[in-house]
Parts: C-alpha cells; structure tokens; sequence
C-alpha cells in the first residue's frame, strides 16, 4: 500500500535537547509569513515600533496557527496530497514567494505609517524599524507557541487517560473541553484573579493620591469646600483635579467682559457615600445647595473609567454660555475604562443611571419656566453609560433637552442601531440618521448644518473621527471588510489601508491601546473646536457671531497643550 505523502516538518530543537523532537509546521510559517507582512500595512492611527512588534508577533502567531487549521482539516478530510517531491517544490516556491511579500512589506512599512502621520499633521519616520520589530516580535511568537503546545499536550494526555473507557471520538471531544476548562480555570481564577487584585489596589492608590498643587477650594459653592456635603478627601484624584479647574471669573471676564458667572462643578467620588443610590442622592443634595438649579444650564456628565472627564469639552461649554452652566458627575471606577468595561460593565450604567434618576426627578419637580435646560454627555465609556442612563419611555413627557457623546465605543447598542439604520447615500464613518431631526454626527469638518433639516424637541450630536479605534473596531473585522473602509473613506483614514482576515481585527484591537496617542483632532483626542461646533449645535447659545465662534476657537488653540488657563490637562 501507497504510504500518504507527510509535509516534511522543519526542526526547532534537537531531540536531545528538547527531551523529543520539536517542528515547525512549514505551511504554519508560510500562512504566519503572510499574515505577519500585511500587519505592517496601515489601519487607523499610528504605530511605534514595539506596537507594530507586539502586533506582528500576534499576527505570526495567528497565521501560523490558521496554517496548522487548514493542514489538518485537509488530512482529516483525507483530501489527496501531492507527492512529496511535488510536495517539496511547491513548498520551496511558496516560501520564497512569502520572502519576497515579507521583504517588500518591510520596505514599505514606513511610507504606510507616514500615510497616516501625514494626514494627521505630524512628522514623517524615515524608517519604521523593521529590526527592533522583527526583535520583539520573534519572542512573542514563540511564547504564544510554547503555550499552544503546552494545551495541546494536556489535551493529549487527558483524551489517552479518557479512550482507556470511552470511544476515541468522544474522548477527543471531551479532552478539549476539559483541557479548556482547566486552562481557563488557571488564566481566569487565578492569574487574571491576580493581575486584576493588583491592578485594583495600583489605581485605587493612585485615585487616592493627593496632589500638592491642587489643594481644597475656598470658594463655598465649590465641592469639597468647606461648606460642601462631600469630603474634599473623598472625591478622587479626578474628581479633585475636575471641580478645582475650568475657567475662573477672571478668565471668562478676559474672554467676554462683565456679564459671567463662575461655573458650577459637583463631583461625588467613589468613597463619598456607602452605595450608588447614596452618592446620587448626595449629589443632588450638592446641586441644590449650589444652587445649580438655578443656572440655565445643567449637565448631567459620566466619566470615564478612572472617573475622568475631558475638559475640553466641559469648559468649551462653560465659555459658550458664558459660565452660567452646572455640571454634576459621579464616580463609578478608578480604573482605566478598558478594565472598567471588562471588570465592572453594569456598575458604570448602574451608576449612570441612578444619577439621571435622581437629577432628572428634581428637575420635573421645578416649573418649567424656571428650570435650567438639562443635557447629557459623555466620552468614550462614559458616552456608553450616558445612552444607558434615560429610558425614553420615562421621559417622553417631559423630555431632556439634549445629549452630546463624543468618541461612542463600538460596544454602544444606541450608536449601532442608529448608524446601521442610516441612509443608504451617508457613510458608516458619517451617518446621516432619517430626517436629521433628532440624531447628527460630526467630525473635524462640522457637518452638523443639515440642509432642509430642523431640529427637533431632543437635539443628540455623536462627535467621532473617523481614525478613532475605539469607534470602529469592529470583531467581525476578523472575517469581513468593515463598512466604514469602503470609499468613500474619513478625511483622517489613509488610502492605504486594506482589509485582511483575521489581521485587520488585531491591527485595530492594537489601535484601540494607541487611540490616546494620536495627535489632539485625531484618533480618540477631541479638540476643542470641534466641541465647541457640537455644543453650539446642541443647546444653541445665545448672542454668537461667527466672528465670536472663530475668536473662541482660536482662544482654545493658542492655549498651552489647547486647554485654557486654569485647566490642569491630564488624561486617563
């Protein structure tokens, strides 16, 4: 009988070494090949060479391992295979064809990069240090490996004890969920269990941390004072850093003249009360002995994981009302919101939501001639829990005035929903949602004036780049091209990028951990222009010109790193 012709594997270790011989799948390292030269191609925002290591090592690892998928679903489906000098020719030209792929993806890696730097304004690289790359991403690989093989031999080991009392079919099966349960057990239960513990005790010291240069306010209508309800100790450092900057009377004055108020900023912290219903209790308490009720108006803004709030946003409105405006946020983590999201996911909606519960219902108790507009913001995962926060059956009667959430995350159901429904001639980078009435998106560009289009009771603008990963990763991305990559493409997206399974999922997964590292106007950093379009658009201030629209912008732009003065700029 014929023996089948085997695919010649190519030694990693000497048997003596390795206590038995150890192989590289070749059509593994040729698919791996592949897969590591298209992650050198562009996709939203730019990398740094031990982001691009990190991300070819991953890409390695998943074709090599896409590669070993397909070879063994081949001999399991007992398809005929070449003979094995056949075999070995067609092997020697495909790796040589992945050489040369792999070589010329190399020399093209930096003028990619530069095609998204040149569209974001920054400087070009001359080269993007294919080296250092391929330094941090051989290791990676191989770990990745090393633990592919260590599951793969548990699996062995426990389908032999399993086949000595049950069919070879059924103890495979089961020898994989038992080898995924155990190593699932051991990754969840105890090192995530772990780094979690770790990472919880860092942040909760760092929330803790008591800054020298930010010390505990005079003024009685701020929080933390003196004669606030809420301990200056207990609000965190963002909360500290939030109520004790913004815009003074002495700068809005600078800006406008007579005729400003001294913003109001309420914080509850973490600490500042026993249980959620407390602390939004608690701020509302603050509200009213500021007297935030009073002003015209009254922001209810969710943070983001570490409980931080973007001051571009918050003071561009301070300055456009001229300071005649409340904000109230409550603090539902301290941790980074990608931790937040995947530790703590309902807590920051449930807190979101009790304080819309308890502000909203002091708001419906004053008339409705002497109450202040109410609106909604949020960034990024506070964006998420702000959409969460209102059932629209509850408001109905007496609806919210408006909502502003920039940079939405892909995980928003309320951004999905609304962008799928789009009309058929709007890009998905761009929606344009039915007749405009209630829901428009903007961008650097401000497309916010719709024509033929009027506002409606509820005015909500989403503000989202289209270079913005946490916006536009998308896991189906794994297997299809993503809508927002078909032409017409964001003004800030490179023509260069192309789709590729399985890699364009990981380019964008390393995107999301860049986001905050692309330039101020790009990525997941919003400028204060363009809040500043947003706001305009959404609680339509009076008295501004254009002229007053381009003085105010220009005011944010010469400011030192873009914020005005009083505004420590930090980020979280």
């Amino acid at each position: 009988m014929r023996k089948e012709a085997r695919e010649a594997p190519v030694s990693l270790l000497p048997a003596w070494l390795s206590g038995g011989p150890v192989a590289l799948s070749t059509i593994g390292l040729i698919v791996g090949t592949l897969f590591f030269a298209a992650s050198l191609s562009p996709s939203l925002v730019p990398r740094t060479w031990t982001m691009q290591g990190v991300l070819s090592g991953l890409s390695l690892a998943a074709g090599y391992g896409t590669g070993v998928a397909l070879r063994w679903c081949w001999s399991y489906l007992e398809l005929p295979v070449p003979s094995r000098r056949v075999q070995r020719v067609l092997l020697a030209l495909a790796a040589v064809a992945c050489l040369a792929v792999a070589v010329i993806f190399l020399r093209q890696a930096s003028d990619w990069q530069n095609s998204i730097r040149v569209l974001m304004d920054m400087e070009t690289v001359d080269t993007a240090r294919p080296f250092r790359v391929a330094l941090l991403a051989l290791p990676l690989f191989a770990a990745i490996l090393m633990f592919s093989r260590a599951f793969l031999f548990t699996f062995r080991v426990i389908s032999a004890r399993l086949h000595r009392h049950i069919p070879r079919r059924i103890s495979h099966g089961l020898g994989v969920v038992l080898a995924v349960a155990l190593f699932w057990s051991v990754i969840d239960g105890v090192l995530l269990a772990a780094l979690m513990r770790g990472l919880d005790t860092s942040f909760q010291q760092f929330d803790a941390l008591m800054e020298p240069e930010v010390a505990a306010p005079d003024d009685p209508t701020r929080t933390g004072s003196a004669a606030s309800l809420v301990d200056w100790n207990t609000l965190g450092r963002t909360g500290r850093n939030f109520v004790s900057s913004g815009p003074g009377l002495d700068t809005l004055r600078a800006f406008h003249g007579e005729g400003v108020l001294k913003p109001i900023r309420v914080y509850v912290g973490l600490n500042s009360a026993e249980d959620i219903r407390a602390r939004a209790r608690l701020a509302v308490d603050e509200l009213e002995r500021t007297g935030a009720f009073e002003r015209a108006v009254l922001v209810i803004a969710t943070p983001t994981g570490t409980g931080w709030l973007d001051p571009s946003a918050i003071d561009t409105l301070e300055f456009l009302h001229r300071g005649d405006v409340a904000t109230v946020a409550l603090q539902y983590s301290y941790l980074p919101s990608w931790l937040s999201l995947l530790s703590e996911e309902e807590y920051g909606a449930e807190s979101a939501r009790a304080l819309f519960e308890a502000v909203y219902g002091r708001w419906t108790q004053l008339p409705r001639d002497a109450r202040p507009r109410l609106y909604l913001h949020g960034l990024s995962l506070g964006a998420l829990n702000s959409e969460r926060s209102a059932d629209l059956f509850d408001v109905i009667a007496d609806p919210f005035h408006g909502a502003l959430w920039s940079g939405p995350p892909f995980r928003s159901q309320a951004w999905r929903t609304i962008t799928a429904s789009r009309e058929p001639d709007s890009p998905a980078w761009l929606p344009r949602f039915r007749d405009s009435s209630i829901v428009r998106f903007t961008n650097q560009y401000n497309t916010l004036e719709v024509p033929g289009a009027r506002w409606g009771p509820i005015r909500i603008v989403y503000l989202q780049y289209a270079s913005d990963p946490v916006t536009f990763f998308e896991p189906q991305a794994f297997y299809r091209q993503p809508e927002w990559m078909a032409p017409p493409r964001g003004p800030d997206v490179s023509d260069s990028l192309r789709w590729y399974p399985v890699v364009t999922m990981l380019q964008l997964a390393i995107d999301v951990a860049a986001a905050d590292e692309a330039p101020m106007g790009f990525g997941h950093i919003y400028a204060p222009e363009h809040y500043i379009d947003a706001w305009l658009a959404v609680t339509d201030p009076p008295d501004w010109s254009p002229a007053d629209i381009a003085r105010l912008k220009a005011w944010f732009r010469t400011r030192s790193d873009r914020a005005p003065p009083d505004t420590p700029v930090s980020r979280p």
